[in-house]
């Protein structure tokens, strides 16, 4: 099939009307100006680590949307999506929104897509009355998706969209104008947002959800009136425009601030509509931050929680939750961009097979990570599969799956690595006849302590239960830097700093000094009764950092034996498992 982005270059609609080519031209603009400013939007975070969301989710959000496309055109025997009807394309729209919605920000996106596409498949073709009635619609969509909605997000945006659009629609009736109105009152919604939200005049930012929110309507003027599509500037403090440092997207935070909840738990959930209701109420006791989309026995959840598995529960009590994500907001990293991560997954590195793979054995061993010298530690251990993966890069289910079937085994383990894989990696073993477990490893340094133990001629539960043993022997850490200033339980923090973090209790060092952070992590990790450090260096690492940790330990804890490796993980200078 062709890209869906061919211009509509046979069929022009009248400058004053939006036909179904010039719609998909529209989304697969939006698609595009989300990763033009991809990176300017993931410029947030009420996190102190390194962390990309909002820009990311929304790309990856429309990247959904316009696969949809090209899907349904496949399947409809059409040349490509410009050729399908108005409401053949709605409908794709708005099912390619709720199943590719990632994260909160994509979520709520997905619903004011699916506004739209309500409105516009009432007509065969959009003029400037109904393209106001279909930003009214897709507000009030957006609201209504959210449990506690708060002024001085996207949804302010999008309501103030709407408006501009019906102010404008009292005094001229073309469409330009009637977007041009839209996209104004927006960008002073926008400008708005920090006085609606003291997170944001907090950190001195406007809404990041909501900058994303305005490139719909500049993908919207481009197919109209030709207008290129901006690129966002960080440092511009322009009304509609990004200003300095991003604060998350904190559209539906309630009484809690984002940052006291640590996980991120999104799935689609295949229950009766009628019980939906009580579905909420149950995640309203555990959480925050709730959207829940859809209709007709399909739903896509999202919430902020500290209790993963009573979010998890509350759907298992009234359906069947399917494709599981779990993400520390804590520990999630980004700088490391997501064209760089589909890159690697798309490419020949998205599985390491050991010189082995192929070689029958009584258990197989699939292992996640990222780093080429992670990588080849774990294939030394006689792993036969490794999935790339881990910080900000956290592979599908259907990818672990694929791994999985490729093993020369009926037997296979898997080691996710990192806390946010472990629930994806859970729902592989129903979608196979092969007998799998889970080691529920949260790190590397877990990870290879339980490879040590694996023993490809041995039974998979004697291999699982060993193995579980030996990671839950490891006390693990890591140092990462600050991208922003903000507080924690040991102080402040400023911008810049380095931060110690015990895997089990969060941040316990900060530091303007790498060095200093380091040791002192060390020295809250290491008790008398340890033997072994295993310390994994990754960017940022150096030779001088490193004899100094080793010389502290010398010094400090002379029973203790260092065992350095180059890892090559990206954000992480330093992961350190102790034993």
């Amino acid at each position: 099939m062709s890209d869906p982005a061919r211009p509509s270059d046979v069929f022009r609609a009248p400058p004053d009307v939006l036909r179904a080519p010039q719609i998909v031209d529209l989304i697969v603009a939006f698609r595009d100006a989300l990763v033009l400013n991809q990176e300017a939007l993931n410029r947030l975070n009420v996190y102190p680590v390194p962390d990309g969301d909002t820009g990311t989710n929304m790309a990856l959000t429309m990247k959904s949307v316009v696969a949809e496309l090209d899907l349904t055109a496949e399947k409809g025997g059409v040349v490509d999506a410009h050729d399908l009807s108005m409401s053949t394309l709605c409908a794709a729209i708005s099912h390619g929104a709720l199943m590719g919605a990632r994260g909160n920000s994509g979520v709520i996106l997905s619903q004011i897509l699916r506004g739209l596409a309500n409105r516009f498949r009432e007509s065969e073709q959009v003029g400037g009355a109904e393209f106001a009635q279909a930003l009214a619609e897709a507000s009030s969509a957006a609201y209504s998706a959210v449990m506690k909605p708060i002024e001085g997000t996207i949804l302010t945006v999008a309501r103030s969209a709407a408006e501009g659009a019906a102010d404008a629609l009292t005094m001229v009736a073309t469409l330009l104008e009637v977007v041009v109105g839209a996209r104004n009152q927006a960008a002073i919604g926008l400008a708005q947002t920090p006085d609606l939200l003291p997170v944001l005049k907090a950190a001195g930012v406007v809404d990041s959800g909501g900058s994303g929110y305005l490139l719909l309507l500049d993908a919207a003027l481009q197919v109209i009136d030709g207008r290129p599509i901006p690129l966002l500037d960080v440092e511009d403090s322009a009304p509609g425009q990004l200003t300095g440092r991003r604060a998350s997207d904190v559209g539906t935070t309630g009484d809690k601030d984002v940052s006291e909840l640590r996980y991120e738990v999104m799935y689609h959930l295949e229950a009766d509509d009628g019980r939906i209701d009580s579905f909420k109420n149950a995640w309203v006791a555990i959480g925050d931050s709730i959207v829940v989309v859809g209709g007709d026995g399909l739903w896509n959840c999202h919430i902020h929680t500290d209790d993963i598995g009573a979010a998890i529960e509350a759907a298992i009590e009234i359906g069947r939750p399917r494709n599981i994500r779990v993400t520390d907001l804590l520990e999630e990293a980004a700088g490391i961009e997501e064209e760089r991560w589909v890159r690697e997954a798309k490419g020949s590195d998205i599985v390491d097979q050991s010189p082995h793979a192929n070689e029958p054995v009584e258990t197989a061993l699939v292992v996640v990570a990222s780093g080429e010298g992670i990588r080849r530690l774990f294939l030394s251990l006689g792993v036969q599969q490794v999935v790339t993966g881990g910080q900000s890069m956290n592979p599908s289910t259907a990818q672990l799956l694929a791994a999985v079937e490729a093993c020369p085994s009926e037997s296979v383990l898997i080691l996710p690595n990192n806390k946010n894989i472990i629930a994806v990696a859970e729902q592989v073993a129903p979608l196979t006849s092969k007998s799998v477990r889970v080691i529920a490893t949260k790190g590397v340094a877990e990870g290879l302590a339980a490879a040590m133990q694996y023993d490809p001629s041995g039974l998979i539960d004697a291999n699982a239960a060993a193995m579980r043993s030996a990671s839950a022997a490891v006390v693990s850490g890591e140092v990462t830097r600050a991208v922003r200033d903000s507080t924690c339980d040991v102080g402040p923090i400023a911008e810049g700093d380095w931060l110690g973090i015990a895997r089990d209790g969060g941040i316990v060092s900060v530091n303007a000094s790498l060095g200093e952070t380091l040791v002192d992590l060390l020295g809250q990790l290491v008790a008398d009764h340890h033997e072994i450090v295993t310390v994994i260096e990754g960017d940022g690492a150096s030779a001088a950092e490193t004899r100094r940790l080793t010389e502290w330990l010398a010094d400090q804890r002379p029973h203790v034996v260092a065992e350095v490796h180059a890892g090559g993980q990206p954000l992480y200078p330093y992961l350190l498992g102790v034993e």
